[in-house]
């Protein structure tokens, strides 16, 4: 492990530092609170006592099981803390706290756990957001996979924002910010097994900056969804089913890496299926798509944005797409599970 530890470096998480005595109570305060230093965090209380700082908070939480653990351009870490805080900034919120649960498993090198930590805390810093909270839990040898990590979020939302599927109307522009799968061909490609290599890197970021310049720009937008698990095509399915709306897509518009395209080639899957950790979908009026498109553009996890589709009245909770070739085909949503432990 790193500076001003007390961990050798051959050091293993051991079911003692989840039994809540002086195992538990070292590692905490060696490890964790060494990199989480928010001060509401360091007072060591059952709970964080919290000042709102907006009219309306938004709250979202999800767990984090991918592996491995380490892959390009992101790891498990920083992951917990983008994946949360996108999920604040698609309804307009100002991301404020986290909290994370941390599950471990007996025998993880503390070496290991110590760089997921700093990268944690990392993430959370560059996204303004303070860790104010947590647990950690130890699992005996065999019943985990090394660490899984839930994070909760809280975010403050501006007077008068509401972003949200129910304000999606017939006719609505159809934005993505980026190209599509990067992350999960950039995981995919550490998979043992998997004879294929690539020079694609994970897309993960905190996008709440990207979220608020393109309210900014345009007021009128209507929704925002981050296409994670099951990618645009899960993404999509949901909000065309949810609003009783048909969503049309144009193949031609997609952006979509060459590596990408090309590795989803050898794998057997759909680009639209593959999950993305740094990408927004975005809806608004056909009026304003152009100006929202030049904001998008304008910020630089936005430089690959495209208008890529639009909204039609019906028929209710269809997505299809115009094909390079002319026709279309029904973009339905997943069947299984192609890419699991993605994220």
């Amino acid at each position: 492990m790193s500076r001003g530890d007390t961990f050798g470096s051959d050091a293993r998480v051991e079911l003692a530092h989840g039994a809540g005595g002086r195992a538990m109570h070292g590692l905490i305060a060696a490890l964790f609170r060494r990199h989480l230093t928010d001060h509401e965090l360091a007072r060591g209380e059952d709970a964080a006592v919290l000042a709102a700082p907006g009219e309306r908070l938004a709250c979202a939480t999800d767990g984090y099981v991918v592996a491995p653990r380490f892959f390009p351009g992101g790891d498990l870490g920083a992951l917990a803390v983008h994946g949360t805080v996108n999920d604040l900034a698609c309804r307009g919120a100002r991301p404020v706290w986290l909290t994370a649960g941390f599950i471990l498993e007996e025998g993880l090198a503390l070496a290991e756990l110590d760089a997921l930590v700093a990268s944690m805390a990392a993430a959370a810093r560059a996204a303004g957001v303070a860790v104010v909270a947590g647990d950690t839990k130890v699992v005996e040898r065999g019943k985990g996979d090394g660490v899984f990590i839930t994070t909760t979020g809280v975010g403050a939302v501006p007077a008068g924002v509401d972003l949200g599927v129910h304000r999606i109307r017939a006719g609505d522009a159809v934005l993505v910010s980026g190209t599509l799968g990067d992350h999960g061909v950039a995981v995919m490609s550490k998979r043992s097994g998997l004879a294929f290599t690539t020079a694609i890197r994970s897309d993960s970021a905190a996008l709440h900056d990207l979220a608020a310049a393109m309210r900014a720009a345009v007021p009128e937008l209507r929704a925002l969804r981050d296409p994670t698990r099951g990618g645009v095509a899960a993404t999509l399915n949901e909000i065309a089913d949810a609003g009783g709306l048909a969503v049309r897509l144009d193949e031609a518009a997609l952006p979509i890496a060459e590596a990408v395209r090309g590795a989803c080639e050898l794998l057997g899957l759909d680009p639209l299926d593959v999950a993305n950790e740094g990408k927004l979908l975005a809806f608004c009026p056909p009026a304003r798509a152009d100006a929202l498109l030049e904001a998008m553009r304008a910020h630089p996890l936005g430089r690959d944005a495209a208008v890529v589709g639009e909204v039609a009245a019906g028929p209710a909770g269809l997505v299809e797409l115009a094909t390079a070739f002319g026709g279309r085909r029904v973009v339905d949503w997943l069947a299984g599970e192609p890419l699991p432990r993605i994220c």
